[in-house]
């Protein structure tokens, strides 16, 4: 386990230093001059430079880099060009509403779209069935902005159930979740159908129903426990999805997350936040799915890691 741990370590830093070093070359080749943005469209030439000269733009690139990861090292992101504020404390401000947003979101998807492959997977090829994997079809296929356009209309300015924005109770909460919630239930119902089909195939099912162990107790102690196991994956993948991948949905919500924090950034070109935001993601990605790679030998034994 100790040698396992050790790799992944090793595995996970320099997946991240690749990631930075790519983000920062795309960043660093943007037509876009922060400087010119900085200043604003009045500024002079020589205005313009000087900023460039302070905030070390006129540096070739393997020292601007070099420069940034020694930040990095000591957990220094760097200070937004327009906000003049340390880029961590940004994203430590942003990360509790993006993260109780994606605890919504991960819950909503996981309750629909495990509840509708279940029954997919015990109604196989009828009605039902096609109609649930219809659905799921629809749900990957809608734009995040249509589906929580919808339901601000419906649940929001129509019935008045929910707030139409904002952040800071359960209420708020709601919509944009199920608006998260609904995509990724498409991805897990039709896994888990997938999963669950082939899980009730096997030996030991056919065993344990011949001891006489009612339905449930087949399908909820030894079918879903192992009908789960590509469903812990993708969570683990949600987990950084989620973290920079919500940026439609908290702007039509008004969530104050890093989503929203990185959207503006990059209208901005504000590359600090842009960078920081960026790495924050990939780091929540990297330990999504260690977590999910830890969590699987729990659910099945016969699950070893080396």
């Amino acid at each position: 386990m100790g040698r396992y741990i050790a790799r992944r370590v090793l595995q996970s830093l320099l997946i991240l230093l690749g990631i930075s070093f790519l983000t920062f070359v795309l960043l660093y080749l943007i037509p876009a001059d922060p400087a010119r943005q900085i200043a604003g469209r009045s500024a002079t030439a020589q205005t313009v430079e000087n900023i460039r000269e302070q905030l070390g733009l006129n540096l070739p690139f393997y020292q601007q880099y070099f420069r940034y990861l020694i930040g990095l090292v000591q957990c220094d992101f760097g200070r937004s060009y327009l906000q003049k504020t340390e880029v961590g404390e940004l994203i430590a401000s942003r990360l509790p509403a993006t993260l109780l947003l994606m605890l919504g979101a991960i819950v909503s998807e996981l309750i629909i779209g495990l509840s509708m492959g279940l029954i997919a997977a015990l109604k196989r090829n009828t009605p039902l069935d096609n109609g649930l994997m219809v659905l799921s079809f629809v749900g990957v296929s809608s734009p995040q902005f249509v589906i929580g356009i919808l339901l601000l209309y419906v649940f929001a300015v129509q019935l008045g159930w929910f707030p139409i924005g904002g952040y800071g109770t359960f209420m708020h909460m709601v919509l944009p979740s199920l608006t998260l919630g609904f995509l990724g239930a498409g991805w897990y119902s039709r896994m888990m159908r997938s999963s669950m089909i082939d899980v009730l195939r096997q030996d030991f099912i056919r065993t344990a129903r011949a001891k006489g162990l009612k339905r449930w107790q087949v399908l909820f102690g030894h079918a879903m426990p192992n009908a789960m196991l590509p469903i812990i994956a993708m969570i683990g993948i949600d987990i950084g999805l989620f973290m920079s991948g919500i940026v439609v949905v908290e702007s039509v919500f008004g969530w104050p997350g890093i989503g929203q924090l990185a959207w503006q950034a990059i209208q901005r070109v504000d590359i600090p936040i842009i960078m920081g935001v960026t790495l924050v993601s990939a780091f929540a990605i990297v330990i999504g799915n260690f977590v999910a790679d830890l969590v699987a030998p729990l659910i099945d034994p016969r699950i070893k890691l080396r």
